[in-house]
């Protein structure tokens, strides 16, 4: 007898094309549109804010670093995948905390303060490739984040230069995709050997709870392992 695919295997299936998808993604194709670009920082750091880009996502080797810089940076992602049957909440990483006025945590008038360490999302903005439908509905890895609402556009770009930020970026959402994968597997496994599984009426729950002033349990994937958080109220 065949069991019908949960879930979970069905997200870890669509994650593991995208993935092989990314891999044959022709790196000249992505050469070709860092150049057309032609992106400069202009160091108005409004990237550097969650109202231009929400949060920032960190993978698990960014992470690392942050806990030797300054691990109360750490907050553990938004957005939370999964929710058991206990109001646990589970993400598949990291995020950087922001200030009250929305500011990333490490920036200071205007500048980084942890520039020369500075995270692989922060190297490879705006080049950060989605999979994204067209006008004619044909999907493919196309988007340049904040295209044209912060920093200088069709500067020239030179080929080494735009092979190199294009085999960075290609080489960040590889990375991204095998922690979500990593993360997929790990919940697959830790639900089903503890019994657990995700219940949308208590992540809903839960989060009014949160909303209105409790407090909630955040299982981080990290490393391998589930870290426990907790955290207040918005």
């Amino acid at each position: 007898m065949t069991l019908a695919p949960t879930p979970i295997n069905s997200l870890i299936e669509q994650k593991q094309q995208e993935l092989r998808d990314l891999v044959q993604y022709p790196e000249e194709k992505l050469t070709s549109i860092i150049r057309g670009v032609g992106f400069k920082c202009d160091l108005c750091s409004r990237c550097c804010t969650e109202e231009f880009n929400d949060h920032v996502f960190l993978l698990d080797a960014d992470t690392a670093t942050i806990k030797q810089i300054d691990a109360f940076a750490l907050t553990p992602a938004p957005y939370f995948e999964f929710c058991d049957q206990h109001g646990r909440f589970y993400v598949s990483g990291y995020a950087l905390k922001s200030k009250p006025d929305g500011s990333c945590y490490f920036l200071e008038g205007g500048r980084c303060r942890i520039y020369s360490r500075r995270l692989s999302i922060c190297r490879v903005y705006p080049y950060m490739l989605h999979r994204e439908a067209d006008e004619s509905g044909n999907v493919d890895w196309r988007q340049v984040s904040g295209l044209d609402e912060h920093g200088c556009y069709h500067t020239e770009i030179g080929d080494v230069e735009a092979r190199e930020i294009a085999k960075e970026t290609k080489n960040y959402e590889k990375a991204f995709l095998e922690q979500e994968i990593n993360f997929l597997k790990a919940i697959n496994t830790h639900f089903t050997k503890n019994g657990l599984r995700h219940i949308q009426k208590v992540y809903d729950r839960q989060m009014r709870l949160y909303q209105k002033g409790g407090s909630i349990e955040v299982c981080v994937y990290y490393s391998g392992t589930f870290e426990k958080n907790v955290l207040p109220a918005e």
